[in-house]
């Protein structure tokens, strides 16, 4: 194999190995936040599902969990999604 060849795949390679971690890192999914209750005024962390609203525009969607609810559902009006 000619070394021009090797090296071409080997950058392909790592292209899309930095594009699949930089996608993982910052694409859609759950992320953990720390927010103003707007309920109970205090701070509380919780995990916010994030989807792609447009093309490259990430929208927070739900709120997964909330330390202000442990265990139990969020089931309030999600306020501190604004």
């Amino acid at each position: 194999m000619d070394n021009g060849v090797a090296v071409a795949i080997v950058a392909g390679v790592l292209a899309l190995a930095f594009a699949g971690w930089a996608i993982y890192n910052w694409g859609p999914g759950v992320k953990r936040r720390t927010v103003h209750c707007p309920e109970k005024k205090v701070p509380a962390e919780v995990d916010v599902v994030q989807k792609e609203g447009s093309f490259g525009a990430l929208v927070d969607a739900d709120v997964a969990s909330c330390s202000l609810l442990p265990g139990g559902p969020v089931d309030c009006g999600k306020e501190c999604l604004r």
